[in-house]
Formats: C-alpha cells, structure tokens, sequence
C-alpha cells in the first residue's frame, strides 16, 4: 500500500516583476513574470519607448536593480533627451553606473551582405554588460529598425531568437518593442511574435470621435493569470498611467458621518444630509439650479474650514464667480484663504483619460475633502457610452478612495416632463441622486426638487417647490394637493385623498 506520508511536490509558480506603470502591474496582476521577455507591439506613437523606459526607470529607483537599454533607432542622446520630459534624470543613472544605453544601431553597410547578418558580437555585449552591471532589466527598442535594415527576415529572426534565448539563460527580464501597421491588425510587422511568444503587450492609438483614445491590452502572459480586454491609459508628466478599472474592488469603508449640503431643508429631505464619503448626482435641464447646489455644498466645507475642489467644464471661471457671487458666495475669498481650487476646462480639449489624470493630480496635489464636477454630460459629448462609464467608474471610485464626497451634475435634454435618470448610465454608481426639474403650476414655471435615490438612508420622498433667491435657494411644499407633477401633467387632487382613514370614518357615520 502507498504510504500515507508521502510530501505532495510544491507546484511552482511564475514570479513577477512590477513595472512600476501606474494601473498596469494591477492589470498584469503583479508584473511582468520574470526571467522571460514580454513583446510590447503598437503603432507609431503609441508609447512603446517610454513604456520601455519606465520600466527600467522604476526598477532602478524603487528596487535597486539596474538596467540596460539596448537602442536600435534612437541615438543615446536622443533617449537621455526625451526621458528628461517625464521627469527621468538617465544620465544620473548612467553615472552611477545603474543604467546602460547600448547604442546596437546596424551598420547600413550590412545590407549588402544580409544573408551574414549575425548578432553574436551584440550578444556578447549585452552579455557582458549585463555582468558588469549587475541587470535585471533589459529593454530592446525596437526589432522593427533591425528588420527594416536588412533584406534577409528569416535571417534576422534566427538571430533574435538567439538573442532572446541567451537572456532568457541568463535570467533577466526583457521587454522589447515592435511596431504594427494597423491597431487592431496583425500583432507585429514582421511576425516577431512567432518566436518571442512568452508574454505580448499591445498598445493602441485609436481615433475616436475626432480625439486620440490610448488603450492598452495583454494579449497573454504565458503560465498566468492577467486580465482581459482593452484599458485606458494616458501619458502625461510622470509617464504612462493605465486605469484599469476592472480591477476595482467594492472595498471602501462606509462612513456613518453625515456634511451639509448647504441647505438646511434639503438635508432633512436627506434624512440629515448626505453621507461624508457618497456621491452625489444633480440631475435636471439647465436653469434648474444645479449649478447653485454645487456653491452651496462648497461654501458649507469652507464654513466647515474644509478644502474643495470644483471642475467646471461647461461655465469660465468668471461665470462661476459672478454667478457665485449673486447668492452671496464669494469663491474668490474661499480661493484666496486657501480652501478652494477651481480647475475650468473644455471637455473637446483632451481626452476623458487625461481628463481622469488631470482631477487625480489636482486631488492629490491639494488635498480636498470634496470635489464636484459641473457637469457631467458635457464630458459626455462626442464619446461612446463605454467610455464615458468608465470615466464615471474611475471618478467616482477615486473619490471613494480618497474618501472625499463627490457632488456631480448632470443636464437632462427634457426641459419639462419625465427623463429617464438611466440614460446617462451612471445612476448605479451613485449613492444620492436629487431630480430637478422645470413645472407649470397655475399658469406659472416652477422649479421642482425631489430626493430620487439615498443609499443607506431613509429620506423625505415628496416632490417640493425649489425656489432661487438672491440669499441662496428655499424649498417649499407648494406641491403637497398635487400629483403626476414630473410628467409634465400635473393637477390637483383632494385633500381628503391624503388623508388614511377619512373614508372608513364616513362609512361608519352613514351606517350608524
């Protein structure tokens, strides 16, 4: 009989390696797997050398492994120039002998005799350098140019095959670019994907809506897990900064502490104001008063000695002023005392990545405890559903994150009459949605509030009179004999209708 005792083998597992781009190790779920070469394929444009760069950058800064970069287009100075703008001081590194640039550019006198291309003699320098300093980085930029620079393809795979697999002896982990010709066509130019098949990045540049949308994909990482699909990314002052948003988990805390909007009645609709760490969406037409609730909910932090940060996106800051100042607000007294920060932008001026990057800097660089967004549908214009909700998703859980309650608009295209709150896509992420909305009573317009949605809490569910006076707003309940107010239809019902128990208490009279 087997023995009982018998100690099962420990499986082995694939170790990785961060890369240190902000998002995509939570795509890769850890890095890239170590001790094996990763193929990062895109267009021109795309990114693939600063990816490259990043990784050694990082990887030299944060765990002390030095690097080697192996340039095949590009001139050293070139690179040491173009690192400079993301912050990157390669040349320090390289003087502190922790970077290597290794100019591997081929002879064009090679091209006659392509069928002798042989890279044994790079091999051996990468080799050596790779002993001399130590590496656990390598980068390869790119396979494209040495293709380009000889006739004889098979040749050249043959030799970079031998590249790859002596790295791959030697243990360091590679990454190396190669060009596409189209986004979503074949995954290299060359076919270099047939031999360097462990793990394949793609990166995208694709033209939507007449703006730029980066996107990044792992196609596979050989022997593990990572995610699926298609996921933003930008490149800005700090490098390259994927938000995958997939990878989110529904893990914050839930705060109990309840802040002022601003408004006294609309806190006792939302049973004592809203939560300290929710999101709260306005939605209505224009000239409803949303704009008015987002100066009220920031004057109340400045009341409170808190910070807030306010991302207009449809008005100039001398509109928010001049408006702000009309209900008694003064943003510009709240800016100069330090608790504000307006950021005013148009939404066709970037993309929704940057735009996402740009209120993760601003947020962290000032520190808020609230933040609100004016509006949201303005940034909606010109994208695809999808990518707007993924702007929302990312938003509104960085908020969470940060713990920072996040007031938004959004302008409904109704001007009267029911609209759905589900068109925009974004209701289910939010935990308030108030409803704003235009209605003709007695031969007058008004303005209509009601408490759609409280996550958590019991709120006031009538629908009351907004009214805009130059001290700031006043909620009523103008509406109580009235029904079908939202429909565009509203009329009068009997009092006695909302009265429980006036019907049985007649019955009983007439039958005595």
């Amino acid at each position: 009989m087997p023995s009982s005792n018998i100690t099962p083998i420990p499986r082995m597992q694939v170790q990785k390696l961060p890369t240190g781009i902000e998002g995509f190790d939570d795509v890769c779920q850890g890095g890239l797997p170590t001790a094996r070469s990763t193929l990062v394929s895109g267009t021109s444009g795309t990114g693939k050398t600063v990816f490259s760069l990043q990784y050694l950058h990082h990887g030299i800064c944060h765990f002390d492994e030095p690097g080697i970069f192996v340039t095949f287009e590009e001139s050293p100075l070139d690179i040491i120039r173009n690192a400079a703008s993301f912050g990157w001081d390669l040349q320090e590194l390289i003087d502190q002998n922790k970077l290597f640039l290794l100019d591997a550019s081929p002879d064009p006198d090679g091209q006659d005799v392509a069928g002798n291309f042989d890279l044994s003699g790079l091999i051996e320098r990468i080799s050596y350098a790779i002993n001399k300093y130590k590496a656990k980085r390598v980068a390869i930029d790119s396979m494209t140019a040495v293709f380009q620079q000889y006739d004889a393809v098979h040749v050249v795979r043959r030799e970079i095959f031998r590249l790859i697999a002596r790295l791959k002896e030697i243990g360091v982990t590679t990454v190396m670019t190669t060009e596409r010709n189209d986004e979503y066509g074949p995954i290299a130019r060359y076919g270099v994907e047939e031999f360097v098949s462990d793990n394949v990045v793609i990166l995208r540049n694709v033209l939507e809506s007449e703006k730029r949308r980066r996107t990044v994909e792992v196609l596979k990482l050989r022997g593990t897990t990572h995610m699926k699909g298609e996921f933003p990314f930008t490149m800005g002052a700090q490098g390259i900064s994927v938000f995958p948003l997939g990878a989110m988990r529904l893990t914050q805390r839930s705060s109990n502490i309840r802040i002022s909007s601003g408004v006294s009645d609309l806190d006792e609709m939302c049973g004592g104001g809203y939560f300290q760490d929710s999101i709260i969406l306005a939605t209505g037409a224009t000239g409803t008063g949303k704009t008015m609730l987002v100066s009220k909910f920031i004057e109340d932090a400045y009341i409170n000695h808190e910070k807030a940060i306010l991302f207009a996106y449809e008005e100039s800051r001398a509109q928010l002023l001049r408006n702000a100042t009309s209900w008694g607000i003064d943003f510009e007294k709240m800016e100069a005392d330090g608790l504000l920060k307006i950021i005013c932008a148009y939404p066709e001026s970037t993309g929704l990545e940057d735009h996402l990057q740009i209120i993760k800097t601003q947020i962290t660089e000032f520190q808020p405890s609230r933040m609100a967004i004016d509006s949201l549908s303005a940034l909606a214009r010109g994208v695809s559903l999808n990518a707007f909700r993924q702007f929302v998703i990312g938003v509104t859980g960085y908020a969470k994150q940060e713990e920072i309650a996040g007031f938004f608009t959004n302008t409904a295209e109704e001007f009267m009459g029911s609209h759905s709150i589900t068109d925009s896509h974004i209701s289910t992420i939010t935990d308030t949605i108030l409803l704003l909305q235009y209605v003709e009573i007695r031969g007058e317009m008004a303005r209509a509030v009601n408490v759609f949605k409280m996550r958590g809490s019991w709120h006031d569910k009538r629908i009351r009179e907004f009214i805009i006076t130059a001290e700031g707003p006043e909620i009523k309940d103008s509406f109580t004999n009235f029904e079908q107010i939202f429909s565009g239809a509203p009329h009068r019902i009997n009092s006695d209708e909302n009265i429980p128990g006036v019907f049985q208490s007649i019955d009983l009279k007439d039958k005595k």
